[in-house]
Protein backbone atom coordinates (compact mmCIF):
# COMPACT_ATOMS: atom_id res chain seq x y z
CA UNK A 1 0.00 0.00 0.00
CA UNK A 2 1.58 3.16 -0.90
CA UNK A 3 1.26 6.40 1.66
CA UNK A 4 -0.71 9.19 -0.57
CA UNK A 5 -0.56 13.28 -0.32
CA UNK A 6 -2.97 13.21 2.67
CA UNK A 7 -1.08 10.79 4.51
CA UNK A 8 -3.76 8.11 4.20
CA UNK A 9 -3.04 4.72 3.69
CA UNK A 10 -5.92 3.11 1.93
CA UNK A 11 -7.37 0.22 0.40
CA UNK A 12 -7.53 1.59 -2.70
CA UNK A 13 -4.40 2.23 -2.97
CA UNK A 14 -3.19 -1.66 -2.51
CA UNK A 15 -5.96 -1.88 -6.05
CA UNK A 16 -4.66 0.61 -7.85
CA UNK A 17 -1.06 -0.70 -7.34
CA UNK A 18 -2.23 -4.35 -8.63
CA UNK A 19 -3.53 -2.02 -11.52
CA UNK A 20 -0.20 -0.90 -12.05
CA UNK A 21 1.30 -3.96 -12.50
CA UNK A 22 -1.46 -5.24 -14.63
CA UNK A 23 -2.29 -7.87 -12.75
CA UNK A 24 -5.39 -9.72 -13.89
CA UNK A 25 -6.87 -11.08 -10.50
CA UNK A 26 -5.91 -11.47 -6.75
CA UNK A 27 -6.20 -15.05 -6.66
CA UNK A 28 -2.90 -14.93 -9.09
CA UNK A 29 -0.58 -13.43 -6.48
CA UNK A 30 2.07 -15.73 -4.78
CA UNK A 31 -0.22 -18.63 -5.62
CA UNK A 32 0.44 -21.41 -7.96
CA UNK A 33 -2.20 -22.02 -11.12
CA UNK A 34 -4.26 -24.98 -10.83
CA UNK A 35 -3.74 -25.25 -14.57
CA UNK A 36 -0.68 -25.61 -15.76
CA UNK A 37 -1.10 -25.25 -19.32
CA UNK A 38 -2.29 -21.40 -19.21
CA UNK A 39 0.70 -19.27 -19.94
CA UNK A 40 0.48 -16.44 -17.89
CA UNK A 41 1.83 -12.86 -19.58
CA UNK A 42 4.56 -11.31 -18.90
CA UNK A 43 3.59 -8.10 -17.59
CA UNK A 44 1.59 -10.39 -15.12
CA UNK A 45 4.87 -12.47 -14.51
CA UNK A 46 6.61 -9.37 -13.82
CA UNK A 47 4.18 -8.20 -11.00
CA UNK A 48 4.22 -11.71 -8.98
CA UNK A 49 8.42 -11.73 -9.30
CA UNK A 50 8.17 -8.34 -7.50
CA UNK A 51 5.54 -8.93 -5.41
CA UNK A 52 7.92 -12.30 -4.49
CA UNK A 53 10.82 -10.51 -3.83
CA UNK A 54 8.94 -8.08 -1.67
CA UNK A 55 11.68 -6.33 1.01
CA UNK A 56 10.88 -4.26 4.21
CA UNK A 57 12.59 -0.89 3.44
CA UNK A 58 11.33 0.85 7.18
CA UNK A 59 9.13 0.78 10.10
CA UNK A 60 7.88 3.93 11.95
CA UNK A 61 6.69 4.52 15.42
CA UNK A 62 3.86 6.82 15.72
CA UNK A 63 2.46 7.84 19.26
CA UNK A 64 -1.76 7.96 19.26
CA UNK A 65 -4.53 8.30 21.64
CA UNK A 66 -3.27 5.35 23.98
CA UNK A 67 -3.93 4.04 27.68
CA UNK A 68 -0.84 4.73 29.64
CA UNK A 69 -0.36 0.82 30.57
CA UNK A 70 1.96 -0.41 28.30
CA UNK A 71 0.37 -3.70 28.14
CA UNK A 72 -2.71 -1.78 26.31
CA UNK A 73 -0.58 0.65 23.90
CA UNK A 74 -2.79 1.47 21.34
CA UNK A 75 0.02 3.30 19.60
CA UNK A 76 0.32 2.65 15.81
CA UNK A 77 3.12 1.33 13.92
CA UNK A 78 3.63 1.26 10.21
CA UNK A 79 6.02 -1.40 8.21
CA UNK A 80 6.73 -0.35 4.59
CA UNK A 81 7.82 -1.89 1.57
CA UNK A 82 9.84 -1.81 -1.78
CA UNK A 83 7.26 -2.37 -3.45
CA UNK A 84 4.79 0.68 -1.87
CA UNK A 85 2.56 -1.47 -0.08
CA UNK A 86 2.16 -0.65 3.82
CA UNK A 87 1.11 -2.60 6.75
CA UNK A 88 -0.49 -1.37 9.84
CA UNK A 89 -0.04 -2.33 13.21
CA UNK A 90 -0.59 -1.13 17.22
CA UNK A 91 0.97 -1.46 20.24
CA UNK A 92 4.06 -1.53 21.89
CA UNK A 93 6.79 1.30 23.03
CA UNK A 94 8.83 3.29 21.03
CA UNK A 95 12.11 1.52 22.04
CA UNK A 96 10.48 -2.29 22.22
CA UNK A 97 9.36 -2.00 18.50
CA UNK A 98 12.84 -0.10 17.04
CA UNK A 99 15.06 -3.14 18.76
CA UNK A 100 12.53 -5.64 17.17
CA UNK A 101 12.22 -3.66 13.61
CA UNK A 102 15.42 -3.47 13.19
CA UNK A 103 15.59 -7.37 12.64
CA UNK A 104 13.08 -6.92 9.95
CA UNK A 105 14.85 -4.54 7.69
CA UNK A 106 15.72 -6.07 4.57
CA UNK A 107 13.57 -9.32 5.07
CA UNK A 108 10.76 -10.71 3.32
CA UNK A 109 7.51 -9.54 4.76
CA UNK A 110 5.59 -12.60 3.43
CA UNK A 111 7.61 -15.09 5.53
CA UNK A 112 5.70 -13.95 8.71
CA UNK A 113 6.63 -17.26 10.66
CA UNK A 114 10.50 -17.21 9.89
CA UNK A 115 9.94 -13.51 11.17
CA UNK A 116 8.17 -14.13 14.35
CA UNK A 117 10.79 -16.53 15.63
CA UNK A 118 13.61 -13.99 14.47
CA UNK A 119 11.66 -11.54 16.65
CA UNK A 120 11.09 -13.73 19.58
CA UNK A 121 14.33 -15.34 19.93
CA UNK A 122 16.45 -12.87 17.98
CA UNK A 123 17.75 -11.37 21.20
CA UNK A 124 18.33 -15.13 23.18
CA UNK A 125 16.76 -14.00 25.88
CA UNK A 126 12.70 -14.90 26.21
CA UNK A 127 10.80 -11.40 25.56
CA UNK A 128 8.90 -10.16 28.82
CA UNK A 129 5.66 -9.39 27.92
CA UNK A 130 6.02 -5.57 27.29
CA UNK A 131 8.00 -6.59 24.50
CA UNK A 132 5.68 -9.30 23.24
CA UNK A 133 3.52 -6.62 23.16
CA UNK A 134 5.81 -4.69 20.90
CA UNK A 135 6.18 -7.78 18.32
CA UNK A 136 2.56 -8.52 18.55
CA UNK A 137 1.85 -4.65 17.06
CA UNK A 138 4.51 -5.68 14.34
CA UNK A 139 3.29 -9.39 13.82
CA UNK A 140 -0.36 -7.87 12.65
CA UNK A 141 1.44 -5.38 10.26
CA UNK A 142 2.80 -8.07 8.75
CA UNK A 143 -0.38 -9.60 8.04
CA UNK A 144 -2.06 -6.21 6.89
CA UNK A 145 0.86 -6.49 4.21
CA UNK A 146 0.30 -10.22 3.27
CA UNK A 147 -3.72 -9.09 2.85
CA UNK A 148 -2.76 -6.59 0.77
CA UNK A 149 -0.73 -8.39 -1.60
CA UNK A 150 -2.87 -11.04 -2.19
CA UNK A 151 -5.96 -8.61 -2.20
CA UNK A 152 -7.85 -10.26 0.90
CA UNK A 153 -9.04 -10.08 3.68
CA UNK A 154 -6.43 -11.40 6.66
CA UNK A 155 -9.48 -13.97 7.82
CA UNK A 156 -9.32 -15.41 4.25
CA UNK A 157 -6.18 -16.43 4.58
CA UNK A 158 -6.68 -17.46 8.56
CA UNK A 159 -9.07 -20.05 7.18
CA UNK A 160 -12.45 -18.19 6.29
CA UNK A 161 -15.71 -17.24 7.87
CA UNK A 162 -16.81 -19.81 10.68
CA UNK A 163 -19.22 -17.58 11.69
CA UNK A 164 -20.91 -14.35 10.69
CA UNK A 165 -20.82 -12.34 13.05
CA UNK A 166 -18.83 -11.84 16.41
CA UNK A 167 -21.04 -11.75 19.95
CA UNK A 168 -19.44 -9.19 22.49
CA UNK A 169 -20.09 -8.20 26.01
CA UNK A 170 -19.76 -4.64 26.85
CA UNK A 171 -17.51 -3.29 29.73
CA UNK A 172 -18.13 -0.11 30.88
CA UNK A 173 -21.19 1.22 29.96
CA UNK A 174 -21.84 5.08 29.62
CA UNK A 175 -24.33 6.64 31.73
CA UNK A 176 -25.80 7.05 35.58
CA UNK A 177 -28.44 4.52 35.17
CA UNK A 178 -29.07 2.22 38.55
CA UNK A 179 -26.82 -1.01 37.65
CA UNK A 180 -29.85 -3.40 36.62
CA UNK A 181 -30.81 -0.52 33.83
CA UNK A 182 -27.74 -0.74 32.50
CA UNK A 183 -27.68 -4.15 32.42
CA UNK A 184 -31.20 -4.12 30.74
CA UNK A 185 -30.45 -1.21 27.87
CA UNK A 186 -27.26 -3.34 26.97
CA UNK A 187 -29.41 -6.41 26.37
CA UNK A 188 -31.95 -3.85 23.98
CA UNK A 189 -28.33 -3.05 22.20
CA UNK A 190 -27.89 -6.08 21.36
CA UNK A 191 -24.60 -7.51 23.44
CA UNK A 192 -25.34 -10.95 24.30
CA UNK A 193 -23.48 -10.12 27.86
CA UNK A 194 -23.09 -7.22 30.83
CA UNK A 195 -19.68 -7.48 32.31
CA UNK A 196 -19.27 -6.23 35.54
CA UNK A 197 -16.47 -6.07 38.53
CA UNK A 198 -15.93 -7.02 42.02
CA UNK A 199 -17.27 -3.83 44.17
CA UNK A 200 -15.43 -1.14 44.65
CA UNK A 201 -14.01 0.46 48.14
CA UNK A 202 -16.96 2.31 49.50
CA UNK A 203 -15.14 5.17 50.54
CA UNK A 204 -11.49 5.94 50.45
CA UNK A 205 -8.90 3.68 48.56
CA UNK A 206 -9.08 0.99 51.56
CA UNK A 207 -10.29 -2.41 49.95
CA UNK A 208 -12.46 -4.24 52.92
CA UNK A 209 -13.34 -7.65 52.01
CA UNK A 210 -16.14 -8.30 53.34
CA UNK A 211 -17.64 -5.30 52.38
CA UNK A 212 -16.79 -5.99 49.15
CA UNK A 213 -18.23 -9.24 48.83
CA UNK A 214 -21.33 -8.04 50.13
CA UNK A 215 -21.93 -5.80 47.54
CA UNK A 216 -20.84 -7.77 44.61
CA UNK A 217 -22.99 -9.95 45.29
CA UNK A 218 -26.23 -7.84 45.61
CA UNK A 219 -24.95 -6.24 42.02
CA UNK A 220 -24.94 -10.02 40.96
CA UNK A 221 -28.45 -10.30 41.76
CA UNK A 222 -29.25 -6.88 40.44
CA UNK A 223 -27.54 -7.70 36.76
CA UNK A 224 -29.29 -11.15 36.45
CA UNK A 225 -32.78 -9.19 36.65
CA UNK A 226 -31.57 -6.49 34.13
CA UNK A 227 -30.52 -8.79 31.65
CA UNK A 228 -33.34 -10.94 31.96
CA UNK A 229 -33.77 -14.69 31.45
CA UNK A 230 -32.55 -14.20 27.91
CA UNK A 231 -29.78 -12.43 28.41
CA UNK A 232 -26.38 -13.18 29.89
CA UNK A 233 -23.51 -11.57 32.15
CA UNK A 234 -20.16 -12.08 33.38
CA UNK A 235 -18.30 -11.03 36.31
CA UNK A 236 -14.33 -9.89 36.28
CA UNK A 237 -12.74 -10.76 40.05
CA UNK A 238 -9.94 -8.15 38.43
CA UNK A 239 -7.36 -9.99 40.71
CA UNK A 240 -8.77 -8.51 44.13
CA UNK A 241 -9.76 -11.08 45.92
CA UNK A 242 -7.47 -14.17 47.96
CA UNK A 243 -8.52 -17.88 47.23
CA UNK A 244 -11.11 -18.61 49.75
CA UNK A 245 -12.82 -15.62 49.23
CA UNK A 246 -12.87 -15.68 45.39
CA UNK A 247 -14.33 -19.58 46.05
CA UNK A 248 -16.83 -17.85 48.64
CA UNK A 249 -18.05 -15.50 46.06
CA UNK A 250 -18.26 -17.91 43.30
CA UNK A 251 -20.64 -20.10 45.46
CA UNK A 252 -22.38 -17.55 46.15
CA UNK A 253 -23.52 -16.00 42.92
CA UNK A 254 -23.48 -19.96 40.87
CA UNK A 255 -27.25 -19.93 41.24
CA UNK A 256 -27.50 -16.91 38.95
CA UNK A 257 -26.37 -18.18 36.00
CA UNK A 258 -22.76 -16.19 35.14
CA UNK A 259 -21.50 -16.47 31.68
CA UNK A 260 -17.79 -16.97 33.37
CA UNK A 261 -16.17 -15.41 36.28
CA UNK A 262 -12.98 -13.82 35.24
CA UNK A 263 -9.55 -13.34 37.04
CA UNK A 264 -10.67 -14.82 40.64
CA UNK A 265 -6.82 -14.02 41.98
CA UNK A 266 -3.41 -12.82 41.09
CA UNK A 267 -1.85 -14.38 37.78
CA UNK A 268 1.67 -14.80 38.84
CA UNK A 269 1.20 -18.66 39.75
CA UNK A 270 -1.24 -19.90 37.08
CA UNK A 271 -0.84 -24.18 38.90
CA UNK A 272 -3.24 -22.76 41.72
CA UNK A 273 -5.96 -23.05 39.26
CA UNK A 274 -5.92 -26.35 39.43
CA UNK A 275 -7.03 -26.21 42.65
CA UNK A 276 -9.81 -23.86 41.86
CA UNK A 277 -11.03 -25.68 39.41
CA UNK A 278 -11.70 -28.31 42.16
CA UNK A 279 -13.84 -25.95 44.05
CA UNK A 280 -15.72 -23.18 41.70
CA UNK A 281 -18.55 -24.49 39.65
CA UNK A 282 -19.01 -21.67 37.17
CA UNK A 283 -17.29 -20.97 34.19
CA UNK A 284 -13.43 -19.60 34.28
CA UNK A 285 -12.10 -17.15 32.19
CA UNK A 286 -8.14 -16.62 32.72
CA UNK A 287 -5.27 -14.64 30.28
CA UNK A 288 -5.80 -10.97 30.58
CA UNK A 289 -2.47 -10.95 31.99
CA UNK A 290 -0.77 -13.59 29.82
CA UNK A 291 1.54 -12.95 27.07
CA UNK A 292 2.68 -16.36 24.73
CA UNK A 293 1.13 -19.54 24.91
CA UNK A 294 3.53 -20.75 27.00
CA UNK A 295 2.22 -18.45 29.95
CA UNK A 296 -1.49 -20.49 29.72
CA UNK A 297 -0.73 -23.75 28.03
CA UNK A 298 -0.67 -25.71 31.36
CA UNK A 299 -3.90 -23.68 31.72
CA UNK A 300 -5.82 -24.73 28.82
CA UNK A 301 -4.21 -28.42 28.56
CA UNK A 302 -5.47 -29.25 31.72
CA UNK A 303 -8.59 -27.89 31.43
CA UNK A 304 -8.41 -25.28 34.74
CA UNK A 305 -10.37 -22.86 32.79
CA UNK A 306 -13.34 -22.78 30.30
CA UNK A 307 -12.31 -19.31 28.65
CA UNK A 308 -9.01 -18.24 27.39
CA UNK A 309 -8.83 -14.10 27.54
CA UNK A 310 -5.28 -13.48 25.82
CA UNK A 311 -5.33 -10.73 23.36
CA UNK A 312 -3.71 -8.96 20.75
CA UNK A 313 -1.06 -7.82 20.62
CA UNK A 314 -0.48 -9.26 23.63
CA UNK A 315 0.01 -12.93 22.86
CA UNK A 316 2.56 -11.53 20.15
CA UNK A 317 0.22 -11.07 17.01
CA UNK A 318 -1.97 -12.69 15.04
CA UNK A 319 0.71 -15.85 13.98
CA UNK A 320 0.54 -16.81 18.17
CA UNK A 321 -3.15 -16.03 19.11
CA UNK A 322 -4.11 -18.47 16.29
CA UNK A 323 -1.94 -21.25 17.78
CA UNK A 324 -3.46 -20.75 21.09
CA UNK A 325 -6.65 -20.64 19.14
CA UNK A 326 -5.86 -24.46 18.09
CA UNK A 327 -4.68 -25.43 21.64
CA UNK A 328 -8.19 -24.06 23.17
CA UNK A 329 -10.29 -25.80 20.27
CA UNK A 330 -8.22 -29.17 20.93
CA UNK A 331 -9.36 -28.96 24.60
CA UNK A 332 -12.53 -27.38 24.04
CA UNK A 333 -11.88 -23.84 25.80
CA UNK A 334 -13.25 -20.44 24.58
CA UNK A 335 -11.93 -17.16 23.18
CA UNK A 336 -13.27 -14.09 25.39
CA UNK A 337 -9.84 -11.93 24.16
CA UNK A 338 -9.66 -8.81 26.34
CA UNK A 339 -10.56 -5.50 25.14
CA UNK A 340 -7.82 -3.91 23.32
CA UNK A 341 -6.96 -0.48 20.89
CA UNK A 342 -9.18 0.08 17.51
CA UNK A 343 -6.40 -2.06 14.94
CA UNK A 344 -5.68 -4.89 17.34
CA UNK A 345 -9.31 -5.18 18.10
CA UNK A 346 -9.98 -5.21 13.96
CA UNK A 347 -7.58 -7.74 13.95
CA UNK A 348 -8.91 -9.60 16.48
CA UNK A 349 -12.03 -9.79 14.52
CA UNK A 350 -10.27 -11.39 11.70
CA UNK A 351 -8.09 -13.93 13.89
CA UNK A 352 -12.02 -14.77 16.30
CA UNK A 353 -14.05 -15.44 12.77
CA UNK A 354 -12.28 -18.59 11.79
CA UNK A 355 -12.42 -19.95 14.99
CA UNK A 356 -14.91 -22.92 15.42
CA UNK A 357 -15.38 -22.80 18.86
CA UNK A 358 -17.27 -20.05 21.82
CA UNK A 359 -16.29 -16.58 21.29
CA UNK A 360 -17.25 -13.65 22.64
CA UNK A 361 -15.72 -9.96 22.26
CA UNK A 362 -15.06 -7.66 25.12
CA UNK A 363 -16.24 -3.70 23.43
CA UNK A 364 -15.12 -0.80 26.24
CA UNK A 365 -18.52 0.97 25.78
CA UNK A 366 -21.52 1.11 23.55
CA UNK A 367 -19.61 3.01 20.88
CA UNK A 368 -16.76 2.26 18.71
CA UNK A 369 -14.27 5.70 19.72
CA UNK A 370 -14.35 8.51 16.64
CA UNK A 371 -10.61 8.69 16.12
CA UNK A 372 -9.14 10.99 13.54
CA UNK A 373 -5.81 9.11 12.67
CA UNK A 374 -8.16 6.31 11.95
CA UNK A 375 -11.43 7.06 9.39
CA UNK A 376 -11.55 3.35 9.02
CA UNK A 377 -11.15 0.58 11.86
CA UNK A 378 -13.58 -2.20 12.46
CA UNK A 379 -17.17 -2.00 12.05
CA UNK A 380 -19.03 -2.52 15.35
CA UNK A 381 -23.36 -2.61 14.87
CA UNK A 382 -26.33 -3.39 16.86
CA UNK A 383 -23.73 -5.18 19.90
CA UNK A 384 -21.89 -7.14 17.47
CA UNK A 385 -18.13 -7.37 15.84
CA UNK A 386 -18.66 -8.02 11.84
CA UNK A 387 -16.36 -9.20 9.65
CA UNK A 388 -15.50 -7.41 6.41
CA UNK A 389 -13.80 -8.11 3.16
CA UNK A 390 -11.47 -5.01 2.72
CA UNK A 391 -8.02 -6.15 2.16
CA UNK A 392 -5.69 -7.23 5.20
CA UNK A 393 -7.19 -5.79 8.19
CA UNK A 394 -9.31 -3.38 6.70
CA UNK A 395 -7.67 -0.35 8.54
CA UNK A 396 -6.99 3.05 6.67
CA UNK A 397 -4.38 5.54 8.84
CA UNK A 398 -3.98 8.76 8.36
CA UNK A 399 -0.57 9.99 10.03
CA UNK A 400 -1.27 13.82 10.00
CA UNK A 401 -2.97 13.62 13.48
CA UNK A 402 0.16 11.37 14.90
CA UNK A 403 3.24 12.36 16.42
CA UNK A 404 6.36 10.13 14.67
CA UNK A 405 8.26 8.98 17.57
CA UNK A 406 10.43 6.51 16.11
CA UNK A 407 12.01 5.67 12.52
CA UNK A 408 14.19 1.91 11.49
CA UNK A 409 15.89 1.69 7.88
CA UNK A 410 19.05 -0.11 9.10
CA UNK A 411 18.89 -3.65 9.83
CA UNK A 412 20.64 -4.44 13.24
CA UNK A 413 21.24 -7.95 14.19
CA UNK A 414 20.65 -9.48 18.10
CA UNK A 415 22.98 -12.22 18.70
CA UNK A 416 24.25 -14.24 16.00
CA UNK A 417 22.09 -16.24 14.37
CA UNK A 418 21.76 -19.87 13.48
CA UNK A 419 20.16 -22.06 11.45
CA UNK A 420 19.29 -25.55 10.64
CA UNK A 421 20.38 -27.08 7.46
CA UNK A 422 16.87 -27.01 5.97
CA UNK A 423 17.18 -23.13 6.83
CA UNK A 424 15.18 -22.93 10.06
CA UNK A 425 15.70 -20.56 12.81
CA UNK A 426 17.46 -22.05 16.18
CA UNK A 427 18.77 -20.21 19.24
CA UNK A 428 22.32 -18.97 19.38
Amino acid sequence: MKMIKDNRYTASSRRNFIGKMGVLGSASLGLISWNNSIQKNNLQQKAEDALRNLKITRIRFYQAPSRFIVNQSAHIITIETDQGITGIGEGGTAYLVSQLAGLLIGKDPLKIEHLWQLMYRGYFYPPGREKIHGLGALDMALWDIKGKVLNAPVHLLLGGKARNFIECYVTGYPGNLPLQEKARAAMEEGFRAFRISVADPRSDSTFNTHHAIADTIKNCEDVRKGVGPDGDWCIDYHTRLDLNDAVYLSERITGWGPYFVEDLIRSENPGVYQKLRELVKVPIAVGEQFGDRWDISDMIENNWIDYSRVSLPNAGGITEFMKISSLCETHYVGLVPHFTGPVATAALIHSCTPFSGPVLMEMLGNKKPDLPHLPVSYDFEDGKMWPNDRPGLGVELDTSHLELQAEVTEYQEGVPQFFRPDGSFTNW
